[in-house]
């Protein structure tokens, strides 16, 4: 079980292509808008200056000194290696030492999964983290899990991702009964290579609501809330999406560019245009939770905003308040003992 820990978030404000003016004015939102308390951690004397940038520090924002950064380009094991004290190994140690409950960064992502799993440490029985990326979405967003820190899984791996995912949904974003996925080639059970096969028949024990093998295409058709996958498809996935989207919004200005008649028909179209734009906007979810660590972590896009940070820093508290961690190292351990049963 996690130690009892503050109920502040500890910010990389390092971290990010545009920091840290975008993750200190992040930061300074995420107080003033939802009254959380965050920690920023950087190097000093650069975040004080930006503060008083922009009118100085509110209640409950506290600065956290660390001299050093990992840098987009630096190996993954850096935080726990060449610089321990960098503002993402010093955010990490904040957590495990039950400074603050949850850690963000955008920061470089090997490097804060390393971070997280070897600074924090993992919840007890959880081999694998999994990054649950939000995908958009007919109705709402998917989450899909793994999308990147896992490469390679067996089975069981995937048995965890869909309990990490259950728990998450349920807890943080509301969904009373997620639907469960393992996305395969087919929907069929028996569709798939020896992992998906195998992991559909764990799926299906582990007590939830498992809907069996999804496809390509239910990732955004709104028929499931979690999708499990290991993290070279899941990374595929994201990808495309978002390279989808992009796509999308780049044939529309060119198309409204060349006709009068185009453009007036977007202009018309503005207002749901906007709404879908939104729902494509990773800078409403902030980044990707990474499930199966002792404390919250939130891995923010390298782009992030100051929207982007500030969501990150909101949705990083709620998964640290509900109790998700505690609910997945329950079923995990169940589903270690049952194993462990059946191998007897």
């Amino acid at each position: 079980m996690i130690k009892s820990a503050s109920g502040a978030v500890a910010l990389d404000a390092m971290g990010g292509d545009h920091a840290p003016a975008a993750t200190v004015q992040g930061a300074v939102d995420a107080v003033r808008q939802f009254g959380l308390q965050v920690l920023l951690v950087g190097r000093e004397a650069v975040l004080r200056r930006q503060l008083a940038r922009i009118g100085g520090a509110p209640r409950g924002l506290h600065v956290v000194d660390a001299p050093d950064v990992v840098a987009m380009d630096d190996p993954p094991t850096a935080p726990i290696r060449t610089k321990r004290n960098s503002s993402m190994a010093v955010a990490a140690r904040l957590v495990r030492d039950g400074k603050a409950c949850a850690f963000v960064t955008a920061g470089n992502s090997g490097a804060a999964m390393i971070a997280a799993k070897l600074i924090i440490g993992t919840i007890a029985g959880v081999e694998r983290p999994a990054l649950a990326a939000p995908v958009p979405g007919i109705e709402k967003p998917t989450r899909v899990l793994d999308v990147g820190a896992n490469v390679d899984c067996k089975p069981h791996h995937l048995e965890q991702f869909g309990v990490m995912g259950h728990f998450y949904s349920q807890a943080v974003l509301g969904v009373e009964r997620p639907r469960i996925g393992l996305l395969s080639i087919g929907e069929e059970e028996g569709k798939g290579d020896r992992v998906t096969v195998e992991a559909y028949r764990l799926l299906s024990d582990v007590g939830f609501n498992f809907i069996g093998n999804v496809e390509g295409r239910d990732v955004y058709a709104g028929t499931v809330d979690v999708v499990v996958c290991d993290g070279f498809v899941g990374n595929v996935v994201l990808k495309v999406s978002e390279g989808l989207g992009e796509m999308i919004y780049g044939l529309l200005r060119r198309e409204a560019r060349r006709s009068p008649t185009s453009a007036v028909g977007l202009l018309l179209a503005k207002g749901a245009l906007m709404a879908l734009k939104r729902k494509a906007d990773y800078a409403e979810y902030g980044g990707a939770p990474l499930l199966g660590v002792q404390g919250a972590c939130l891995v923010g896009h390298g782009r992030s905003s100051p929207k982007a940070v500030k969501n990150a820093v909101r949705f990083a508290h709620a998964y640290a308040t509900h109790g998700v961690i505690s609910d997945i190292e329950s079923k995990v351990a169940e589903l270690r003992a049952r194993q462990r049963s059946e191998e007897v």
